[in-house]
């Protein structure tokens, strides 16, 4: 049970045009990433044949930068820190290595074990790695979302997680269209977990408020997504879209989009 009432409310804000928000609970402030896949541009010339150079740099960089800016006391990656699903090559390996190394030495890290995490936690020693299932900052739950999170970190004020690569398709009045990333935000739709019985003690299934739920974009730009708004999509996460049947969407720069199955 992740509520209490002596506890501030949490706040999850996204950190404006950048795919990472700031989550507030009491004196701790983390910043949230996911999706950072690690090694994209060498999974893409391993699997696609397509030769794409290393932005390993800018991705580290522009993470320092927004650490920085936020001055925040924990890292938190919502999964997929790496981008290969078996044990990393030597450059995958090499990029999360130099970015931890790069990090503030008094930087608290926590990595959510992704789908494509692999045996991340037997080498990366500079974090602190749970199960993808999701841990809990104060009244934060954070999960990665590719598989059902755990019933404490469900039972929590807001659930944050990612996995999903959430973008918007937009069309203009001449017929151009653009893809955006995008954030997901809204209640919980407790239909697709009432009849799981590992939830049968998580109280606001059956009535009360539900969570506030998060889908964060991916941090990594190259890495593709889900186009949320465009019919026939397949969702990745088990318990997408019906989850968030009246989530809404909003553009990096904070637009809001409005209902996101109605854009």
């Amino acid at each position: 049970m992740c509520t209490d009432p002596t506890r501030a409310t949490p706040a999850v804000e996204p950190v404006p045009d950048e795919p990472a928000a700031v989550a507030t609970v009491g004196d701790e402030r983390a910043l949230l990433i996911a999706d950072y896949h690690a090694g994209y541009e060498a999974g893409l010339r391993r699997e696609r044949g397509v030769d794409v150079p290393s932005r390993a740099p800018e991705r580290r960089e522009r993470l320092l930068g927004i650490l920085e800016r936020t001055g925040i006391d924990r890292l938190v990656v919502l999964g997929d820190l790496m981008h290969s699903i078996g044990d990393p090559d030597g450059a995958e390996r090499g990029e999360v290595e130099v970015l931890f190394e790069s990090l503030p030495p008094t930087l608290e890290a926590t990595v959510v074990k992704g789908n494509h995490d692999g045996g991340i936690a037997d080498w990366l020693g500079d974090a602190t790695v749970v199960s993808g299932a999701g841990a809990t900052i104060g009244s934060i739950g954070v999960c990665h979302g590719h598989t059902w999170p755990a019933p404490g970190v469900l039972d929590c004020e807001v659930l944050c997680l990612g996995h999903e690569h959430p973008c918007v398709r937009l069309e203009d009045e001449v017929g151009g269209s653009r893809v955006e990333p995008a954030w997901l935000r809204g209640r919980i739709d407790p239909e697709p977990f009432r009849d799981r019985p590992e939830y049968a003690g998580v109280p606001w299934i059956e009535g009360g408020d539900p969570p506030q739920l998060i889908v964060l974009p991916a941090f990594n730009d190259l890495a593709g997504g889900t186009w949320v708004n465009v019919p026939g999509q397949s969702f990745l996460s088990p318990f997408l879209p019906e989850g968030l049947a009246s989530g809404e969407a909003y553009l990096l720069d904070g637009t809001r989009l409005g209902p996101y199955r109605e854009l």
